[in-house]
């Protein structure tokens, strides 16, 4: 038994001179430069490394697949069928105009307009573009990770040891290292901005308070691995406004807040959650609802107009699409946010799929199954684009003069009016800059098609839309 001892001695030892190694090298390298919002360059050394691995292995599939007379599968890019964008009646005209030859307005019905809705119907069938934005977008090379390739089969030693070796790194180093790091970063924000919210009210506690949710979030962020490029700078939201931006992923909070400071708006929660809640509106003025709150549209407008009136306020951040998309594409914006009349600061978000996906799709994962895939996967890499500020368009008077005619008209004038934009046709321009910006397919569709049905009123939309056409057509011959 005593023989022993000097070897239990050694192992203890040598597991405390580990841990303290280990924890030194977080301190050093990952957590100061997170307090000071610095980087030593070792993440982009690490995803150029990752970058020619993935090549190489992408290669050897190819060439191994080729070899053995095997499909290679080839990713949905832009669609099985190519659609135009036409309107109702133009397509219902070219429809008439290739079967029956007769003159266009002259039936107030034709049978042939049947085929339009068979049509459109199929396409939606076979090529749903709803259904397929909330899928993990599938990529053309191989990263190493068995769940986004499930084409995947055995090529050759070399590659299937490689893939071995990759687990290995991300399941017992990559891993153990980011729940450290993610629950410092956690641990810190409950402890610093809970001591915060004891000072007073003042410049001190708003300084403290700003760099507290800075320093925890960008650990956090390093938690993740998340390698991001910030663009325009100079446009990032300023108090008293709304900052927007599509919807991917939670981890979309700790990206933008990790480059700005935030008052975030959401839902009371129990729990862990509600512990980081409760500690974080100590000491920042965040704006959260009960469950019961959330449904009256009235008591939120409310409490958000009186948050951005007050331009001493941090702006606050909201995802108007209200459920995450894959990040091909950005759909419906609620008109809520844009119903209220503050400055709306547009950011668009794009992930690279390459070394992790980020889309959470809650349908199919719970929050801890998604948390393990987002910290098992190589590295998070986005581009964040801050758009410059955009107001609702409100009517404008101009005077016209006209005084050339007569001196008597010297001081009449014309009051000209601009049409008034409301809420959606904001929210739908705010959405297309977004997209246009990112990357991204603009849809219309609302997003919580994710687990409802289309509404009825979408459907007699359609259906006043052809009512429309053929009453137009036959007011049109009666005039005439």
């Amino acid at each position: 038994m005593f023989l022993l001892l000097p070897f239990d001695s050694l192992v203890v030892n040598l597991l405390g001179i580990s841990i303290t190694v280990l924890f030194t090298l977080l301190l050093v390298f990952i957590i100061v430069p997170a307090i000071f919002g610095v980087s030593f360059g070792i993440r982009k050394v690490y995803m150029k490394t990752l970058l020619k691995i993935f090549q190489w292995a992408t290669l050897r599939i190819e060439r191994g697949a080729k070899e053995k007379n095997h499909p290679l599968y080839k990713p949905y890019v832009n669609g099985i069928i190519a659609k135009e964008p036409m309107s109702l009646e133009e397509e219902i005209k070219e429809i008439r105009r290739s079967g029956s030859g007769k003159a266009l307005d002259t039936p107030e019905f034709e049978l042939s307009d049947i085929f339009y809705f068979c049509r459109k119907g199929i396409e939606t069938i076979m090529d749903d573009e709803v259904t397929k934005r909330f899928s993990a977008e599938e990529l053309e090379s191989w990263n190493l990770l068995s769940r986004t390739n499930y084409n995947f089969q055995y090529i050759s030693l070399r590659l299937t040891v490689l893939w071995g070796l990759g687990m290995l790194i991300r399941y017992c180093f990559l891993l153990p290292l980011r729940i450290a790091l993610a629950f410092t970063g956690i641990s810190l924000l409950v402890t610093g901005t809970t001591v915060v919210g004891y000072l007073p009210n003042g410049r001190c506690k708003e300084f403290l308070s700003k760099h507290v949710h800075l320093m925890c979030y960008r650990i956090c962020v390093r938690a993740l691995t998340a390698i991001i490029t910030y663009h325009d700078r100079e446009n990032r939201p300023r108090n008293g406004g709304i900052c927007v931006a599509n919807h991917t992923s939670p981890i979309d909070v700790i990206i933008l807040a990790s480059d700005g400071y935030y008052a975030m708006v959401g839902q009371i929660h129990g729990g862990l959650m509600g512990v980081i809640q409760r500690a974080m509106v100590k000491a920042c003025p965040h704006v959260w609802f009960e469950r019961s709150e959330v449904k009256d549209r009235h008591l939120v407008a409310k409490r958000l107009t009186e948050h951005v009136q007050d331009k001493s306020k941090l702006p606050i951040l909201i995802f108007p699409e209200g459920t995450c998309i894959n990040n091909t594409s950005v759909m419906m914006f609620k008109k809520g946010s844009f119903e209220i009349g503050a400055t709306v600061y547009p950011v668009a978000i794009k992930y690279d799929p390459q070394f992790g996906d980020a889309f959470w799709n809650s349908s199919k994962y719970g929050m801890v199954t998604y948390l393990l895939r987002m910290m098992t996967s190589w590295a998070i890499v986005c581009s964040v684009w801050y758009l410059p500020p955009m107001t609702r368009q409100v009517s404008k008077v101009g005077l016209a003069d006209r005084c050339c005619f007569s001196p008597l008209l010297l001081l009449t004038s014309v009051v000209l009016l601009q049409p008034e934009e409301d809420a959606v046709q904001f929210a739908n321009r705010v959405k297309s800059a977004i997209a246009r910006q990112g990357g991204l397919v603009d849809l219309l569709w609302d997003g919580g098609l994710k687990r409802e049905k289309v509404k009825d009123t979408f459907k007699e939309e359609q259906q006043k839309l052809y009512s429309k056409m053929i009453v137009g057509n036959h007011e049109d011959r009666s005039r005439s």
